[in-house]
């Protein structure tokens, strides 16, 4: 422990009577853009005049707060601030800066142009960290961008709060050091010594449950179609009655998806850095999420946003599912923001103050009953009117519904088939057969800015999903009969396309435009003609 005693009497280097000192030095932070780090300079400089301490630097008010925060922190630490002007620029000043992780830089800033800490100590080094009242270090979100983005700009050294130590150190060849206190921070600049923390053991995350679908029982069709969609990343609605296993089916969807990358698990970790959502506990996040947000959720809870902006479900769900069950009772407004993330695969977020784009990559599921009462069209059981049914399905609206390649019907499951005890495919087999079909892909797309047939522009339809003269009638009789869209009509092709591959055919043939069709037959049964 340091000796208080000794800042107390040399809060401030003497000087001659009448001549004016400066004082200055620069501390290296940062903050989160995005996903991504941006560094910060933290300027501080000390002069004679009017006692104050201004902060500027386009700030928002937790960041203005600072100086308090600082101040009463020193204050406690037994440092006692000089009654000269205290000026702190964060550079650079026309980016907004928001967050508490600049506490540790502007505290360390100010020691340094007192001479308390020598200035050469804290060149190459980020300090980042929130201060509390009384000197200790509190955790911060987004340090694990914050030190992975730091190394390519030939930072080496972080100091971090001790809360952040296990996330900062999973990024390779990177120099992380964790601190409880300012104190702790101090002793360390001054003399060099380091302790590394006792950090208490927490409970391990939680593992999603080991969901497999071999306890899926019937729909073989169903989980046919979930199979074509994993492989070709194609985004599935199903609609039947409740009980049928359409929330059973997409809670194993994660399970038959290949492995995540190293780099898939870098940038996944990363959003969930920036949300606070990263312990480190168990290293990268290393299974592909499942995200199921409730039907009462928000805009921006489901997009992303706030007044400062931060990741939403659809980020969260980057590389993995989001799982939208009953869908027709979702605000319909909050519906169409996914029509743009489901083309671009990211979210832009525009606000007064900054403009971010956050990755959103994912497979989206959705289920939903066929009527209110979930029984159409039994009408010995459906109690809906007409123009009820035509109410209801027009809470989808048909720009969304084209963006869903496999629309599937699920029918209700008969007893036979729920108690049989018939022995149903693993996840794991079924997960063989999708990382083969993806290996298919990688291969033609070497090359290639598109990694799915799901992703395949509509102006390179022609190049990877030829027709012979058979096919090219049947798709030409379908697209009168059926009254395609030019989009379904691409995502029909695309899909008959990740079918081909299932089988390992390098045509497309009449087989796979059958099946590809039954999967938007749907369209017409329930969106289409008369109900």
């Amino acid at each position: 422990m340091l000796n208080s005693s000794f800042f107390m009497h040399n809060s401030m280097p003497d000087s001659p009577v009448g001549i004016e000192v400066n004082m200055y030095s620069t501390v290296m932070t940062s903050m989160i853009d995005g996903i991504h780090a941006v560094p910060i300079h933290v300027e501080v400089d000390i002069s004679t005049g009017m006692p104050v301490f201004d902060m500027v630097g386009y700030l928002s008010p937790e960041v203005r707060e600072a100086k308090e925060r600082v101040r009463t922190a020193l204050h406690n630490c037994g440092i006692l601030l000089p009654a000269r002007r205290i000026t702190v620029n964060l550079s650079p000043g026309d980016k907004r800066k928001s967050g508490t992780c600049f506490d540790l830089a502007i505290a360390a800033g100010i020691l340094a142009a007192l001479e308390l800490v020598p200035q050469e100590r804290l060149k190459g080094m980020v300090l980042i960290g929130e201060l509390n009242l009384s000197g200790q270090l509190m955790p911060v979100k987004g340090v694990l961008p914050m030190v992975s983005d730091g190394l390519p700009q030939g930072k080496k050294r972080f100091l971090v709060p001790a809360g952040n130590l296990r996330e900062g150190c999973l990024v390779k060849d990177a120099e992380v050091l964790g601190f409880a206190s300012l104190l702790q921070v101090i002793e360390y600049l001054r003399s060099g010594s380091y302790a590394e923390p006792v950090l208490e053991d927490k409970d391990p995350c939680k593992k999603r449950a080991n969901c497999d679908f071999s306890e899926v029982n019937g729909q073989k069709f169903l989980k046919r179609a979930a199979e074509v969609a994993a492989s070709g990343m194609h985004n599935m609605l199903m609609v039947g009655p409740p009980g049928a296993g359409k929330t059973m089916i997409s809670e194993r969807m994660a399970s038959i998806l290949p492995p995540l990358t190293e780099q898939e698990e870098l940038e996944l970790s990363r959003i969930y850095s920036v949300c606070g959502l990263l312990t480190g506990q168990e290293g990268l996040l290393s299974e592909r999420p499942f995200r199921s947000p409730h039907h009462t959720i928000s805009t921006a809870g489901l997009a992303g946003g706030g007044m400062m902006p931060k990741p939403g479900e659809i980020s969260l769900a980057h590389n993995g599912v989001l799982y939208l069950d009953e869908l027709t009772e979702f605000s319909k407004a909050t519906l169409e923001v996914l029509r743009q993330p489901l083309e671009e695969h990211r979210i832009h977020l525009s606000r007064a103050s900054c403009n971010v784009v956050y990755p959103a990559n994912f497979l989206l599921l959705a289920s939903m009953n066929p009527c209110s009462c979930g029984y159409y069209p039994d009408r010995n059981r459906c109690r809906c009117s007409q123009p009820s049914l035509r109410r209801y399905f027009d809470r989808i609206s048909q720009p969304l519904l084209d963006r869903m390649d496999i629309c599937m019907e699920a029918p209700g499951v008969s007893y036979q088939e729920l108690v049989e005890n018939s022995s149903n495919e693993s996840s794991g087999a079924i997960r063989d057969r999708v990382i083969l079909c993806h290996e298919i892909q990688r291969k033609r797309y070497e090359g290639e800015n598109i990694r799915f047939n799901s992703r395949i522009p509509a102006a390179r339809i022609r190049d990877f999903c030829r027709l012979g003269e058979k096919e090219e009638r049947y798709m030409e009789n379908m697209f009168q009969k059926m009254e395609l869209t030019a989009r379904t009509y691409h995502k029909i092709l695309r899909v008959a396309r990740t079918i081909a591959d299932m089988e390992q055919s390098a045509d497309i043939r009449l087989s796979h435009l059958h099946e590809a069709v039954c999967y938007r037959s749907m369209d017409e049964r329930f969106w289409g003609g008369q109900l």
